[in-house]
């Protein structure tokens, strides 16, 4: 299938499959006239991609994952067993960069109470 049947099939836009290609994620055949041609595993391998893009995971450790996982009714399952240990460690990246966030939230929340009590009238205690 060409580009345009690609983009419709899957929902992801040109750009992106390029990009993909360019990452080493995806390698479409090539036409002499240098068009692209998919084929029907490109469209689950893009599937697999979204999905592991969603799972907050970079392109470059998806490229590593790609080749060690296959698909077991709706989930994606690692079979290689060095894997693992790369998605945990992923995991734990995943968990600070939350905690991060939650602290940065707790830190803005308090500057909003602050505004809405100086805004409101109200006293409020300085930092120190």
């Amino acid at each position: 299938m060409r580009m345009k049947e690609m983009v419709r099939r899957t929902g992801v836009h040109e750009r992106l499959l390029r990009y993909y290609e360019q990452q080493g994620l995806l390698t479409p055949d090539r036409l002499p006239s240098g068009y692209r041609i998919y084929g029907e595993s490109d469209v689950e391998t893009v599937r697999r991609i979204r999905c592991l893009l969603a799972a907050g995971l970079p392109t470059a450790l998806i490229a590593q994952v790609l080749p060690c996982i296959r698909a077991d009714d709706e989930h994606l399952v690692p079979t290689c067993p060095d894997l693992l240990a790369q998605l945990r460690r992923e995991g734990e990246r995943i968990t600070r960069a939350i905690e991060d966030l939650q602290a940065s939230r707790a830190i803005l929340d308090t500057i909003i109470t602050a505004a809405r009590a100086v805004v409101s009238g109200t006293d409020f205690c300085s930092l120190g």
